[in-house]
């Protein structure tokens, strides 16, 4: 592609390159060693009032991933699941994982035993490290599975005695989180740790080309499929977000909240991957569904920097409190994962005084694809520009490439894009092509200055009477109604029309009537874009991170009659 045909590098903020060089570091592991030799005495995570320096995560995931290859006697390219919420176990077990020449497969410590069996057995895993809490669902589906090693662990199993014994008592007893459990031959993660002392961790050569992740992913859109991401992928990246990012970040003074889960790729790059090469600080969030104890742990950390989706901002808004909250620090705040709205990003920055910057992002790219540029002073709709050594398109049905301000699928050229999905070739040839073109599979817009606008995704487009209808601007709309808590978008099946508008309304305001949002709609869309059925609920299915499942509310519409 002609620099001519990339107008966002006219309209990129001041010092940022054209393009990175993903062979900077030869791996992932490569780089944390590095973060954590330049930061050794500056706090690198903390959770539940415990913290650890950037030397105790060079020391404890060296030994954790000794205990890994001598003990277990996993082999180069070996996958090991990790089940775990954010708690510091996590940052650890990455770190050894990938130290030791292994693959980490994120896994969702919310998974039905049925989804825990397939990623199981799809990734062929031979360990698991699980937080207690979850044990019973590794149980159940763990003997039909290749998984030979199961590590569990307690929630407070590093905060030191006495508190981590208190902890684990409370969690166990007092609050009954754990469910009870039974496998043979568990390890403890302690005791992992303990082993690992005895002997000591080879060089293992970790090539660019090796898996570092396999991310599963279209668990909402049918059954999930592990995006094969290289540690050339992975430090890709970190590099194109750390250039567009650390302009504005103090070396040595970041100080981040990390509510979205570490599992989640969005955390994974941009908090701990981003944030480690400034010796950034990781308040890890346990549960941050719990809004007034979020809001509680967060009030005086003085923190800088803050990543999550539309919900989680729209949940912290909302709760009593949030208002307090010392901001005067806060000089970066990142949306993604799903479109922010703007009636949110506008209260955001007037709570706060700090801009909610859209960024856009894929677990099949590691994530990052677009990012706002930080220095904009307002919510802008746009998901921003395509960062460096990234290259996007606009295509149609044909793979013909469109103009700018013309809709279609966005797709995107870069190193982060992934290897493939591993194990489904077929799948992998219907998104990637020959030429390194992957297919989104949602749909876009860019401007003449580069700037690039979701409309929708492809399958979440609702088709009235021919016209596409995307539901992100029916949600954008109906949100800026002060009673509205949150709101999704449907299709459903019309005789007329082939197909109608469904909005499921979360209210905020309980006296909030169907005729008002009716009469707000009316003054604000067109009138094949007007939702014909109004529904309103206790609550929206939502994924593990917060993302609006419409998929699920659309099966459940199927199984119930049109109201």
């Amino acid at each position: 592609m002609a620099i001519e045909e990339r107008p966002w590098l006219a309209n990129y903020p001041k010092g940022i390159p054209a393009q990175i060089d993903p062979g900077q570091y030869r791996s992932v592991a490569a780089l944390l060693e590095e973060c954590c030799d330049r930061f050794r005495h500056r706090p690198a995570f903390t959770n539940m009032g415990r913290s650890i320096t950037y030397g105790d995560l060079d020391r404890l995931s060296a030994t954790f991933a000794a205990f890994l290859v001598n003990d277990l006697k996993l082999a180069k390219g070996d996958r090991v699941a990790l089940m775990l919420p954010n708690v510091l176990q996590y940052p650890i077990a990455i770190m050894a994982v990938l130290r030791a020449g292994l693959t980490v497969v994120n896994t969702n410590p919310m998974y039905t035993p049925r989804e825990l069996k397939h990623q199981l057995d799809d990734s062929g895993a031979s360990a698991i490290v699980v937080l207690d809490n979850f044990a019973h669902t590794v149980a159940e589906v763990i003997g039909g599975t290749s998984c030979k090693h199961v590590i569990c662990t307690g929630i407070g199993d590093l905060l030191g005695f006495p508190k981590s014994a208190i902890t684990n008592f409370v969690v166990r007893h007092v609050k009954k989180m754990v469910p009870p459990y039974s496998i043979a031959n568990t390890i403890r993660f302690n005791e992992a740790l303990g082993r690992g002392t005895r002997s000591k961790l080879g060089k293992i050569d970790v090539s660019p080309d090796d898996l570092a992740f396999l991310q599963y992913t279209g668990g909402t859109t049918g059954v999930a499929k592990g995006a094969m991401l290289t540690h050339r992928n992975m430090v890709a990246n970190m590099l194109q977000a750390y250039a567009w990012i650390g302009p504005t970040m103090r070396e040595g003074e970041e100080v981040v909240i990390t509510a979205l889960p570490l599992y989640h790729i969005f955390a994974l790059t941009a908090n701990f991957l981003v944030f480690a090469r400034v010796g950034g600080f990781n308040h890890l969030i346990t549960n941050p569904r719990d809004m007034p104890g979020f809001v509680r742990e967060i009030r005086s950390t003085g923190f800088t920097a803050l990543t999550g989706v539309n919900t989680l901002f729209a949940g912290l808004l909302n709760t009593p409190g949030f208002d307090q909250v010392d901001f005067s620090k806060l000089h970066l705040t990142l949306g993604g994962g799903m479109a922010v709205q703007r009636a949110v990003a506008d209260r955001w920055k007037s709570m706060t005084g700090c801009t909610l910057a859209e960024a856009y992002g894929l677990t099949e790219t590691c994530p990052a694809v677009c990012i706002n540029p930080l220095d904009i002073p307002e919510y802008n709709g746009s998901i921003g520009l395509p960062i460096p050594s990234t290259d996007i398109s606009i295509r149609d049905d044909d793979g013909n490439v469109l103009k700018n301000g013309e809709t279609g699928e966005l797709c995107v050229r870069g190193p982060q894009v992934m290897k493939g999905y591993w194990n489904r070739p077929d799948e992998t040839a219907k998104v990637l092509s020959s030429d390194g073109w992957l297919r989104t599979g949602d749909i876009a817009r860019i401007d003449e200055k580069g700037f690039v606008y979701i409309v929708d995704r492809k399958k979440d487009m609702i088709l009235v009477s021919g016209f596409n209808v995307y539901p992100n601007e029916i949600e954008d709309v109906v949100a800026q109604l002060p009673g509205i808590l949150e709101v999704a978008a449907v299709g459903v099946p019309d005789e007329k029309s082939g197909e109608a508008v469904k909005i499921v309304v979360v209210r905020k305001d309980p006296n909030l009537t169907e005729e008002a949002i009716r009469a707000h709609c009316k003054a604000n869309l067109t009138g094949y874009k007007l939702p014909k059925y109004i529904e309103f609920r206790d609550s929206l299915p939502k994924t593990n991170v917060g993302k609006i499942l419409r998929r699920e509310l659309r099966e459940s519409m199927a199984a119930a009659p049109t109201h």
